[in-house]
């Protein structure tokens, strides 16, 4: 296995994630199309799952936050209001040269495609100025193009929920200190894409604007910081790879009090996972100002209205799922074998419980079918496997990070027991098939992260 901080092991990931179908290149056979990728049949279970993990915790647990679903095309004054079309961009140079694209104020960690050991400028090729580059996707409304046709692909999907403020309030009756979380697809036509999932132009993802009293600001934003990082150690994120970054000062836009980020040293380094921002009462009263609709909360207390200031922890799915599958792969030496296996936290794993009849008679495959159906209907992500040798079995389930194999064999046809196969330890149980469920249950619930063997 290489290192955890070798470049070499995001190819292993890429791998992977290939071979054991979590992410394909998209439109591959066309020759695909840069830094855009397919989720395949497990890497869609793996989105999905920590889409519910964050939405649960964030949304249905909780009481003061409620969900929306806004719109990717808005009307486009949304983004001039917002500053996105004015000022959503990054500084750009080209080489004159190979007519490769760098940002201009990231060329330390950029590299010359023609000498890698050389950084653009360095490689003897001349750059051009620096010249400014919109983010935004831009797009066409109805059927006859032109000036006033012209809309955006959303390049965040926090602005529908300011847009959205007055009719929550009004159809929820929610009061702040209260939440709006979403989860969506966001379009950013970024300069350099890359490491994999990490940086693509097409993202998902999880936000939550969360609507305050001015004078409650700093509580809340530390709430948030304390929250959010606390949901990646309880999913099982290695601790000694997490960390916490405070902006500087000359890193804040110019309306926040404060942002922090949530980052995780990545096998290319430490890369943000989440950003917990102060973003002030900005972009309500900017809307409120474009739009001519007041936007403020009237507080039936004090008999006064206000702009709410917002914390909003901000977070990329893809992001997020591509750092619980680095994290979660493990090597270890078993007997004369690699055993490759994802130390997934069971709520995100892609399949929760392989099903295994021992051999392919005697009415173990009926029997494991039939304990497979009864499993679904408990809503666990089940995976029905009858081919090959069990251990056989075992690794292949291990690779994808599947935290219980139910094994049937000649026993279970006589007492109606099966055997419990535990990803982590590898150590086995004996359970009636009637427990299967609650067993299930109680070690999802009480699962702590495995001490690591690499």
């Amino acid at each position: 296995m290489a290192s955890r901080n070798d470049s070499n092991f995001m190819d292993t990931i890429v791998s992977l994630c290939k071979r054991r179908g979590f992410v394909f290149p998209a439109s591959e056979i066309y020759g695909g199309i840069g830094n855009t990728y397919d989720y395949g049949p497990l890497g869609v279970e793996l989105k999905r799952r920590v889409k519910e993990a964050w939405w649960t915790r964030t949304v249905t647990m909780r009481d003061d936050v409620v969900g929306l679903d806004s719109a990717i095309i808005q009307n486009p004054k949304t983004w001039e209001t917002s500053g996105h079309v004015a000022g959503f961009t990054d500084p750009m140079v080209d080489c004159k040269k190979c007519k490769s694209r760098f940002r201009a104020d990231k060329l330390e960690d950029a590299r010359c495609p023609e000498r890698p050991s050389k950084r653009p400028g360095e490689c003897g090729n001349e750059l051009t100025e620096p010249r400014a580059f919109n983010l935004m996707f831009k797009t066409q409304v109805g059927a006859v193009e032109g000036a006033g046709s012209i809309a955006y692909l959303r390049p965040e999907t926090a602005q529908g929920i300011f847009l959205n403020f007055k009719n929550v309030v009004e159809s929820s009756r929610m009061k702040p200190p209260f939440g709006i979380g979403q989860i969506g697809k966001s379009f950013r036509n970024e300069i350099t894409p890359g490491n994999f999932v990490f940086r693509t132009r097409e993202f998902e993802q999880a936000e939550m604007e969360f609507f305050l009293p001015p004078e409650q600001n700093d509580h809340w934003y530390q709430y948030w910081r304390t929250e959010r990082h606390q949901w990646y150690l309880d999913f099982g994120i290695d601790p000694s790879r997490l960390r916490m970054r405070e902006h500087a000062p000359d890193e804040l836009a110019h309306y926040s009090t404060g942002c922090t980020d949530v980052e995780y040293e990545y096998p290319f380094g430490w890369g943000e996972l989440e950003g917990i921002a102060c973003r002030t009462d900005f972009d309500l009263k900017r809307h409120s100002e474009a739009s001519g609709k007041d936007l403020r909360w009237f507080d039936p207390d004090t008999k006064q209205k206000y702009f709410p200031w917002v914390v909003e922890p901000a977070a990329g799915v893809d992001r997020t799922a591509l750092t619980f599958l680095i994290d979660a792969y493990d090597e270890e030496k078993v007997e004369d074998e690699t055993r490759v296996v994802l130390r997934f936290h069971p709520e995100i794993a892609p399949i929760t419980v392989g099903v295994l009849p021992l051999v392919k008679k005697e009415g173990m495959p009926e029997k494991a079918l039939e304990i497979d159906r009864e499993l679904r209907r408990g809503r666990y992500a089940t995976f029905y496997d009858e081919s090959a040798a069990i251990g056989r079995r075992y690794r292949r389930l291990d690779e994808v990070g599947t935290p219980y194999c139910v094994t049937i064999d000649g026993d279970t046809m006589k007492d109606d027991v099966v055997t419990v196969r535990e990803r982590d330890t590898m150590q086995q149980e004996r359970v009636k098939v009637g427990e299967l469920r609650s067993w299930l249950a109680d070690r999802i619930a009480t699962w702590k992260r495995p001490e690591r063997k690499s």
